[in-house]
């Protein structure tokens, strides 16, 4: 069953800053607050983005795209302990009056029985994560 989750934010940065972090592929253990550490192997497309969560499981990505005119950035998770066969997330970053809006989208191919938790945890993950993005921008990382 391919379901599809979207969490939008608006945060208090400008969409160049965001942009940066988010293009620079690594550092999500610096704002997404379930990711403990996040290493990268390679540069730009085809780079293997590789995360541990707090609970010791491990998250491999395959970066598909990174589009600077578009501000748009996607990926394949390749590995994860989640009940999923597809998993292709996007991130876009628009401006919204100086500030930034982010948009982060999965599509996932995931069994019926599995769906509302799923749903519900990465939702809640995403959340989170731009969330933690606007802190660490608003502290002055990057």
């Amino acid at each position: 069953m391919i379901e599809c989750v979207n969490v939008t934010k608006t945060i208090s940065v400008g969409s160049d800053k965001a942009w940066a972090a988010i293009s620079a592929i690594g550092g999500l253990d610096q704002w997404f607050p379930i990711i403990a550490e996040c290493c990268v192997n390679g540069d730009g497309v085809g780079a293997v983005r590789i995360m541990k969560l707090a609970d010791g499981s491990e998250i491999n990505d395959r970066i598909e795209e990174i589009n600077d005119a578009e501000k748009r950035f996607r990926y394949t998770r390749t590995a994860c302990p989640f009940p999923v066969s597809r998993y292709l997330g996007t991130v876009e970053v628009g401006d919204d009056n100086g500030k930034t809006q982010v948009s982060w989208t999965i599509e996932m191919d995931v069994a019926a029985q599995d769906r509302d938790d799923l749903v519900a945890l990465i939702t809640g993950a995403l959340s989170d994560g731009i969330d933690g993005l606007g802190r660490y921008l608003m502290a002055g990382s990057l």
